[in-house]
């Protein structure tokens, strides 16, 4: 064997394939693994990482993530290769960087704002164009984009509409068959969002059937208002009608009437399974949610953008008609927990984060749907909140299970900066995976908590040649140490990088070295091969 670019040697392999651990060494010339297990002897490298006392594995690909600015607005994303994470699946929940119609390039910036903050400008119409913004800022990640549904109904004209003519329908098809034809893994839905949440079945169908004959992921955050049940039922019954690859987005109770029931959840899934619908779902390790405000006000309100929204606040009998929908929950006619509601983040008011909307509303004296109504009103989509309606035990049920993997729903990040106090999963979802969850409470094998941050999710995107340690694969590589590796993000500090990820190596380069970052950002924007 030459003498190579790369080996890491002296470490326990642990392949992605939930194999057991095994002692061995890897080797890299480019970007490629030459060679996995024993190496002949003589072998010599340019560079030698000693793993001793450490794991050697994939690095994690992220199957859940919102970084489709914050990749080109902070390239290091600091907060997810500190976690070992190499490659971020962007375009989730309805919600994506590309297309943009320049006619519409507002909405599609207010939409964005949904998911976090949007530095960067919006100056491209499709996916070669993203592609070719992301290369020039060159990430330290890997990135592999989907394509939103509430993005591409913004790009054909068709925003808000709850009735689309067959011509809308015919653009948004050819727009969405044009993303594919340039590489996009698939295609998502945000159904409680506006304006995904405004398209009928019969829409959802349509686009859907054209994922699958592309054989592309179909990934959707399901309709809030049906309760867990519907809306898994609903999910299934396009995948059943389709045939699509369906992947279930952020697996979760929120129905406090509900909580303590994962497992008839799961037997739901089997059962769909049995029944040849090919559906697998995501998961992150924290009881609690974020998203932005906005989300939680009648769809109706919010139709055709930011101003109208405005608009029909300032009128009294819709702002009468909004504070009654907002006194009960999507699931039960019950009064939301305004106290679980915690401000994260809101433009130009750091006095108002790490606050709950109960505690605002008591010193306004107002009601918790007023005090809502007030912060959508005077900022829009850019108030975020992290929702504290879940139970841990209902996460550690779905983590366990075989058709999970592990998707962060959060964003790549710098170490530093005004991101007020976003959800701690950015920076700590895999490594608390690895520490909490593996480590300290033994309920996920440490094999099997790997595969599903790694082969699994690869093989739910066929994104060919990452997600093992295989030789010809790409070398995305991580070396962890098992008894350190840690997060240490929290809801009241969440800005703190993970520890314990020793090396990461990206596409052949080492860009974490003793746990500390090289500068070498050799990410790719990757694309789909059949």
């Amino acid at each position: 064997m030459p003498n190579l670019d790369l080996i890491i040697t002296n470490g326990m392999i642990v392949d992605g394939t939930g194999a057991a651990a095994r002692p061995g060494s890897v080797a890299i010339e480019g970007d490629r693994i030459v060679a996995v297990d024993e190496l002949p002897s003589g072998t010599v490298a340019r560079r030698i990482i000693d793993a001793r006392g450490g794991l050697i594995c994939p690095g994690f690909i992220d199957i859940h993530t919102h970084s489709d600015v914050s990749i080109v607005s902070h390239p290091c994303c600091a907060s997810k290769i500190h976690q070992g994470v190499t490659t971020e699946v962007v375009g989730n929940c309805g919600f994506s960087a590309f297309p943009v119609n320049p006619k519409y390039r507002t909405d599609h910036t207010d939409l964005l704002r949904m998911i976090g903050r949007v530095d960067t400008p919006l100056d491209w119409c499709d996916l070669e164009g993203f592609a070719a913004v992301v290369e020039q800022a060159r990430p330290a990640i890997n990135v592999a984009p989907l394509v939103g549904h509430g993005t591409l109904r913004i790009a054909a004209g068709i925003g808000s509409a709850t009735l689309v003519p067959e011509e809308d329908l015919a653009r948004m098809r050819r727009l969405l068959a044009q993303c594919f034809e340039q590489g996009a893994f698939g295609f998502t839905t945000g159904l409680s969002y506006v304006p995904s949440c405004l398209a009928d079945a019969d829409e959802i169908a349509d686009l859907v059937g054209l994922t699958a004959s592309y054989d592309r992921l179909y990934a959707t955050h399901s309709r809030g208002q049906l309760g867990e049940r519907g809306a898994i039922e609903e999910a299934a019954a396009v995948g059943s009608q389709t045939g699509v690859r369906l992947q279930y987005s952020h697996l979760a109770i929120n129905q406090p009437a509900n909580w303590g029931t994962a497992d008839s959840v799961l037997e739901r899934f089997h059962s769909f399974r049995h029944r040849d619908i090919d559906v697998a779902f995501d998961v992150y390790p924290y009881d609690a949610s974020s998203s932005a405000l906005t989300q939680h006000l009648p769809p109706w309100v919010q139709h055709g953008g930011i101003e109208p929204m405005r608009q029909r606040l300032a009128d009294r009998s819709d702002r009468l008609r909004v504070t009654h929908e907002l006194a009960h929950d999507w699931w039960d006619d019950r009064p939301w927990m305004w106290q679980r509601f915690v401000i994260s983040a809101v433009p130009g008011a750091d006095d108002l984060i790490g606050r709950s909307i109960q505690e605002l509303a008591d010193d306004a004296h107002v009601s918790g749907e007023e005090m809502v109504i007030r912060l959508c009103e005077q900022f829009g989509n850019e108030v975020h909140i992290v929702l504290h309606y879940r139970q841990e035990r209902d996460v550690v049920a779905f983590m366990q299970d075989d058709l999970a993997s592990i998707g962060s729903d959060g964003l790549a990040l710098p170490a530093t900066g005004d991101f007020g106090r976003p959800h701690p999963r950015s920076f700590g979802c895999f490594p608390r995976v690895l520490g909490r969850f593996v480590r300290e409470l033994s309920v996920v094998s440490l094999t099997d908590a790997i595969r599903k941050m790694t082969a699994s999710p690869a093989d739910r995107l066929k994104l060919r040649d990452r997600g093992r340690l295989r030789t010809g694969y790409f070398a995305d590589v991580l070396v962890i140490d098992p008894k350190r590796i840690a997060d240490r993000a929290s809801y009241v500090a969440p800005i703190a990088l993970a520890v314990g990820v020793e090396a990461v190596v990206v596409n052949g380069k080492v860009a974490v070295s003793d746990g500390e970052e090289t500068g070498i950002r050799a990410g790719r924007l990757l694309r789909y091969a059949a």
